[in-house]
């Protein structure tokens, strides 16, 4: 199935979804959750730049934008489209306070403009990126500019599954009607406040022309977004989110701008100079707001106590006149070598609490050597297709950014080391140059050896049928018989079907606007006390026909840079998933912002692996401390949304092991997620569902997963090449991919029908063995286990 096919048939999808079953009753929220979302929304705000117009006391505003009211509180597609019990835009908040003085009757003018506003369903595919701007004329500007003595200007974005962001007005760059309306208020008003209301890095070099007093990102926010956003205008919350991404000057000024977005195949050429490390090394006079920047209402002095090994101790001193919070930040500076390393990376970073003036918080930041190792995929250094520390000075930095950093100490490596030790897995078929750390190219080492032999010395051994025996899961559950006793008396129809979903979407398994079920998907197993799971799709909230909570979306998330605030904001999450009768929450989302035209990098978090990896293993502790599991997804390098069924990501060994595998490596180490779900993309040219390498090899054998495995939702049907006659869901079980989500490949069937390619090649020379079958039966199980 390609890109093109899933996205036409998603309008259905839409409709099914929100007129199958009637949606569940208004839900309340509690003020101790609606607290929480407004908190971790404020929290992720981050000042780009502040004149001292803010925090607003006196002053009487005028707010300009329609997206004031039109507020873009999330996402789109799965990771999106909540249907939230409410949501506050900005407009709402202002009415709703007497602390922000605002122009009624600007804001009246708009409202009509806007006519009757309710975000709701809209086709697969065909959200809205912005809003039209209502036509602004001279006596609308003056009166407002006679009124009041600042302007807030709010300019809103939004993306989603199935689309990108475009080089284009209204998406990556202003509209017309958006220039015409900074023009036009720039020029009556000498205090200017611009609101950024997007869930993805959107062209900002404007807000270098134009005369602006403050620039804030506030993102995509939540159902308590406009409150938020509110807090922080008048000062009730200072301002304390970092940028989880750098911001360029220019498009072209992004190190995979010449290599992104290939319908056939996208070639990572950046290699491991992605985001920061790439303008650290490479153009740090291309960044227009550096990584991990962010202003305040108050001021820090950030001073060194000690540091010791790989550990330093900071005090964190707040020397303004407001409360507030403020994140540390320790990269390494590595030394070159053989192997050429970027300039910095993140190895550690903390918050502290909320310090009133004068207070102080000591942060203790570690890393160890494995974080400050660089893959060798080439053999250089002697240790091919291991993490080696080579030899040299490895110079640590803390800091309140990644452009604002001063010198924690020296960790010196006297000899060339190898770390871990692993073997060449995932690496390019195909011929491409790379970017090197002085500035040239070289060839990507290439794949070497034999997937075939590997695959057959590794077989599982199969468990002997034998028949029922009257055991019931229950019975595992209760250690009176082992996993393998249950397992060997399940016929080959009852494993086939605990290797994929029931079917369709919105099963009738779970609450009405699910994503699925697998499991106890038959009556046989049913009555063998394996119980279906379902699953629902997410992060950002549940998204089911009925009414669910929505927080801020992962990009927002982020820029906290506060793991104890994800974790708490997704343990809400996931206690309302197991409150609705679900199982499984299809999040977080794991992928790296390689490109700031990924439609789906809002359901993402950042740039840098290891803030990614903290964050999600926050996330999947929050949503798993409920009983529930999360499923981080897509594994892996699902970095573009345009054909991204049939795109093929071509990345070097080395990138993939530090960049876009080390994210989610953290997340299961910290997190220890439950299920996992891989992407649609080809990775060097074998399709991550297919993926024996990335699967077995990589998560399984080196990461040491033990979990359940699952595919995004169908497949591209294929063949194996190693294995001929091993098709589809055989060639699927093979690289351990344990469950086809959602079990037809054909969308819109509700009843189940098997394509017959599991249980084809059993028996044959080089075919399926019923070990492989069994063996993803038990990773399925053990999920269930948990459910009982």
């Amino acid at each position: 199935m390609n890109n093109n096919a899933q996205a036409s048939s998603a309008p259905s999808l839409a409709q099914d979804l929100n007129s199958s079953k009637a949606p569940a009753a208004g839900k309340t929220v509690s003020p101790e959750t609606s607290a929480l979302f407004r908190r971790a929304a404020a929290e992720s705000c981050v000042l780009l730049k502040n004149d001292g117009v803010l925090p607003l006391t006196d002053s009487r505003v005028s707010v300009f934008g329609v997206c004031q009211i039109k507020w873009m509180d999330m996402g789109y597609g799965s990771g999106g489209d909540v249907v939230r019990p409410y949501t506050v835009s900005l407009a709402d908040a202002l009415g709703s306070r007497s602390d922000i003085r605002y122009d009624k009757k600007l804001m009246a003018k708009y409202r009509e403009w806007c006519g009757p506003w309710e975000p709701g369903p809209m086709p697969w595919g065909q959200w809205p990126q912005h809003h039209p701007e209502m036509p602004l004329d001279g006596d609308t500007v003056a009166s407002a500019a006679a009124e009041s003595d600042a302007a807030i200007v709010v300019i809103g974005r939004a993306c989603g599954e199935s689309i990108e962001i475009a080089l284009e007005k209204g998406s990556y760059y202003l509209t017309d009607e958006e220039t015409a309306m900074l023009d036009a208020v720039t020029a009556a008003f000498s205090k200017v406040i611009v609101l950024l209301n997007i869930g993805n890095i959107i062209d900002l070099s404007w807000t270098a022309r134009y005369p602006l007093s403050a620039v804030l990102a506030v993102w995509n926010g939540g159902m308590e977004s406009g409150n938020a956003v509110a807090d922080v205008l008048c000062g009730a919350v200072t301002p304390c989110g970092k940028l989880a991404d750098s911001v360029a000057l220019a498009y072209e000024d992004y190190p995979s701008s010449g290599s992104y977005g290939g319908a056939e195949f996208s070639e990572y050429r950046e290699d491991i100079f992605v985001g920061y490390r790439y303008f650290s090394t490479f153009g740090p006079d291309r960044v227009l707001y550096p990584f991990g920047f962010g202003l305040s209402y108050t001021s820090f002095r950030m001073e060194l106590i000690s540091f010791r090994g790989l550990s330093a101790v900071v005090r964190v001193t707040n020397t303004g006149s407001a409360s507030g919070r403020e994140v540390v930040q320790l990269y390494c500076r590595a030394p070159q070598g053989l192997l050429g390393k970027a300039a910095l990376s993140l190895c550690a970073f903390a918050k502290t609490r909320l310090l009133l003036p004068g207070q102080s918080q000591e942060l203790e930041l570690s890393t160890d050597e494995y974080t400050l190792a660089s893959y060798d995929d080439a053999g250089k250094t002697a240790f091919a297709h291991s993490f080696v520390l080579e030899k040299g000075e490895y110079e640590l930095l803390f800091g309140c950014s990644s452009a604002e950093l001063s010198t924690a100490g020296i960790y010196s490596v006297e000899e060339t080391k190898q770390i871990v030790r692993l073997e060449e897995a995932c690496a390019p078929e195909k011929p491409f140059r790379r970017l090197t750390a002085s500035g040239g190219e070289e060839d990507v080492p290439l794949r070497r050896g034999s997937l075939r032999e590997r695959i057959l010395s590794r077989l599982p051994a199969e468990l002997p049928y034998t028949g029922d025996r009257g055991f019931k899961l229950g019975d595992v559950k209760a250690g009176r018989v082992s996993l393998e006793d249950f397992v060997s008396q399940l016929t080959d129809t009852e494993l086939e079907a605990l290797t994929r979903g029931e079917g369709s979407m919105d099963s009738d398994l779970g609450p009405a606007g699910n994503a699925g079920a697998f499991g106890g998907v038959i009556p046989s197993l049913r009555e063998k006390g394996v119980k279906p799971v379902v699953t629902t799709d997410g992060p950002s909230g549940i998204r089911l026909s009925a009414q669910c909570l929505l927080a801020p979306c992962e990009a927002a998330l982020a820029c906290s840079w506060d793991t104890e605030l994800v974790e708490a904001v997704m343990a809400e999450i996931g206690g309302e998933l197991i409150l609705r009768g679900s199982n499984v929450l299809l999040g977080p989302g794991v992928n790296i912002h390689r490109n700031p035209l990924c439609g789906r990098n809002f359901e993402y978090y950042s740039e840098d692996p290891l803030l990614t990896g903290r964050l999600a293993a926050a996330a999947v502790r929050g949503i798993q401390s409920k009983g529930a599991s999360a499923c981080p997804k897509h594994f892996c390098c699902n970095n573009q949304e345009f054909m991204r069924n049939m795109s093929d990501s071509r990345v070097s060994e080395r990138a993939l092991r530090e960049i876009y595998l080390r994210g989610f490596e953290i997340c299961i180490r910290e997190g220890a997620p439950m299920n996992i779900m891989t992407s649609y993309n080809p990775l060097n040219g074998v399709w991550n569902h297919y993926n024996y390498d990335l699967v077995t090899t990589v998560l399984r054998g080196q990461l040491g997963y033990t979990g359940c495995v699952m595919t995004d939702w169908w497949m591209v049907p294929a063949e194996s090449p190693d294995f001929p006659g091993v098709e589809v869901n055989a060639y699927r079980v093979r690289a351990q991919v344990d469950v086809f989500m959602p079990g037809n490949q054909t969308f819109g069937e509700k009843e189940y029908a098997s394509d017959g390619t599991l249980l084809a090649s059993l028996g044959k020379p080089g075919g399926i063995t019923r070990g492989e079958i069994q063996r993803s039966a038990m990773n399925v199980l053990r999920f269930v286990l948990s459910q009982l």
